[in-house]
């Protein structure tokens, strides 16, 4: 008897053979070790490039006149205990090996080297639970099995679910891995081994290392930033780090700084990521506009001389919901707390260039500016090394983002576990005017605010501002000379002349010289109006080529692009090498208090994600390219 099936019955068999074959699939990809092509080789090879000031970097240097030198303030080792849970097994020793041009191990498993050697370095470990992780006997992922195997030899089943273990443990746990608690002691040899790296490595005249921690509080809850980095210039160190857990609000950090200062121990407090602080980082007065006394003492601007604004976790310059007229300030925006919509009650008191106009508006109606910063950027990296390159990128945290499969995804089932690493930037670096590369010289120049951020490229930016200077000072090749004789640098202070007439600034930027050209100098302004209200106003006052302001925007055109995203490249047929300017604010009035600081552009150039997308040979996620750029800390105008 022949079998009859029915036009619906072929239909749902066929259903079923084309489900069971697509379960076949994803069962074979998800159990098949994944091939991630950037495990293989270093991400970064050694160019053998001078740096802008004519020195091998890291260069020695002794002058009277101030030169750059760049640096790293925030990385981490395996002593912090999410760098150790996520597969870190480098130590402070490595940190500085790196920086001065060695070869590490990535705890993803491959060899990494920076492009250029850096003139200073700190680590700057959790204090919280300091080396505790690392010396406790933890049941995760990591410790069973090196990293490296894990990514080389399992599948994205297996990666998944370490991820979902380690991230369990740090969430329900937060810095505290262990059951016992605090262990001073641990403590105590974690900082001694931090110290004694230091003191190995720190070349005077050649190399620079500090002595610091982090400090990492937060609001009450996980992921709401309120952290500072602790960098020692010299001059005596504490027994044990001051931690969150000593004291979890910033009253109580200042209050031993203070303690630190009596002692005649030269230190400072450096924020970073106020954009992931639901706008409590700079936070200095209630709805109303009252002053909180305890958040806005008259020193925090002599505890805190500078705030980090660039690094791995994204920009904090400023942020579209406060600078809708900047074009430029959605560069890098890395988020907000997980879970959390960013909102202008977010944003605002979250970002620097919000913070410097609430700092004149404090100024304004009592008497002082407890928010007068300079900023710099670094890098965040957690596996001991200064990863702010592009195409060289490397990650933040090696299970997260410490491979092209990681970062875009490719490494695990899809479901968004990366996200915030997709955000991320690739660092960022410091840059310091000072007479030498000293810990005392490099310590007076960040207290002085004698710094500037960049996004990772070696962009040098030089500012200042006066009342008499000569015609053609910005293209004069004494141009350092004759601006400090005739005004002030980047970070201080200009008092009125006495008479009605704008402040002149002059302004000289010079690209990477093994990177991109140069699109434009900006000059930002911020300032108190009659009203007693902070404004802003961005002012383009130099760029590449023949371009025009049009007159009815009131803005530059775009310097165009030469990105290919299809192969990750750019050149330099558009921009220029240097920039140079000498400006008078058109818009000024000496009854109004001021700040002024400038932001250089590079023109676009592939983002670590397009590079990724190419090496993996898949699309590249938006947005393919950048501009990077530096930024200048401000010079103050006092009436």
């Amino acid at each position: 008897m022949q079998r009859v099936t029915s036009k619906k019955g072929a239909t749902r068999i066929t259903a079923l053979v084309v489900l069971a074959l697509l379960l076949s699939y994803l069962t074979y990809q998800l159990l098949t070790p994944i091939d991630d092509p950037s495990l293989d080789g270093p991400r970064v090879t050694v160019v053998p490039v001078p740096n802008p000031n004519g020195f091998d970097a890291p260069h020695s240097v002794v002058a009277e006149t101030p030169q750059v030198f760049w640096g790293d303030l925030h990385i981490h080792t395996s002593l912090s205990s999410d760098a150790f849970t996520m597969g870190v097994r480098a130590v402070p020793d490595d940190v500085y090996r790196f920086a001065k041009g060695e070869t590490l191990t990535h705890g993803a498993g491959y060899p990494v080297t920076i492009s250029r050697a850096l003139d200073f370095a700190a680590v700057t470990d959790h204090a919280e639970y300091l080396g505790q992780a690392k010396l406790s006997d933890l049941d995760v992922p990591t410790t069973r099995q090196a990293l490296s195997d894990i990514l080389r030899r399992e599948n994205r089943l297996t990666v998944t679910r370490s991820w979902w273990e380690i991230m369990s443990l740090i969430r329900d746990n937060g810095f505290k891995l262990t059951l016992e608690g605090v262990d001073a002691d641990i403590n105590r040899l974690a900082w001694e081994e931090i110290i004694a790296a230091a003191e190995r490595h720190n070349a005077p005249g050649v190399f620079t290392t500090f002595a610091g921690w982090e400090w990492s509080a937060d609001a009450g809850d996980v992921g709401t930033h309120l952290h500072r980095n602790i960098i020692y210039g010299g001059g005596g160190l504490p027994d044990i780090p001051f931690s969150a857990i000593d004291g979890p609000t910033p009253p109580e950090l200042w209050a031993f700084l203070r303690a630190e200062r009596a002692l005649g121990r030269r230190v400072m407090a450096i924020p970073h990521n106020p954009n992931l602080s639901e706008g409590l980082a700079y936070r200095i007065a209630d709805e109303t506009g009252k002053r909180l006394e305890s958040l806005s003492p008259v020193d925090r601007s002599e505890l805190e001389p500078l705030s980090e604004i660039l690094q791995i976790k994204g920009s904090s310059e400023t942020h579209p919901l406060l600078s809708s007229l900047d074009e430029f300030a959605d560069f890098e925006i890395a988020g907000t707390v997980p879970g959390r919509d960013m909102t202008l009650t977010s944003v605002k008191g979250a970002y620097a260039r919000d913070a410097l106009r609430s700092g004149i508006s404090m100024s304004h109606s009592e008497g002082f500016n407890p928010l007068k910063f300079g900023v710099i950027g670094s890098s965040d990296s957690h596996n001991a090394t200064s990863p702010s390159n592009e195409k060289g990128y490397t990650g933040k945290l090696p299970m997260m983002d410490g491979s092209a499969g990681l970062r875009t995804g490719a490494a695990g089932l899809g479901l968004n576990i990366m996200t915030p690493a997709r955000k991320w930037g690739s660092g960022g670096l410091a840059g310091v005017w000072a007479a030498e590369n000293t810990r005392e010289a490099l310590f007076d120049a960040m207290q002085r605010r004698e710094t500037f951020a960049t996004s990772g490229p070696r962009i040098v930016v030089s500012v200042f501002a006066g009342w008499s200077f000569p015609n053609q000072t910005a293209t004069s090749p004494n141009f350092d000379a004759i601006a400090r004789g005739k005004g002030v640098p980047m970070g201080s202070t200009l008092v009125a002349s006495g008479e009605n007439e704008a402040p002149e600034f002059v302004v000289v930027a010079e690209r990477d010289p093994v990177g991109a050209n140069l699109d434009r100098i900006q000059m930002i302004k911020g300032w108190v109006d009659a009203k007693g209200e902070s404004q802003e106003r961005i002012y383009d006052v130099a760029w590449s080529g023949d371009r025009v302001i049009d007159s009815v925007t009131k803005r530059l055109s775009p310097v165009g692009s030469t990105v290919d995203a299809a192969v990750a490249t750019f050149d330099n047929s558009i921009g220029s090498p240097q920039l140079r300017a000498q400006w008078k604010d058109p818009d000024f009035d000496a009854s109004q208090e001021a700040f002024y600081y400038a932001r250089v552009l590079e023109i676009p150039t592939p983002r670590w994600s397009t590079y990724d997308a190419v090496q993996l040979g898949t699309k590249p996620m938006a947005p393919v390219s950048i501009q990077e750029r530096a930024i200048s800390s401000a010079i103050w105008y006092q009436p």
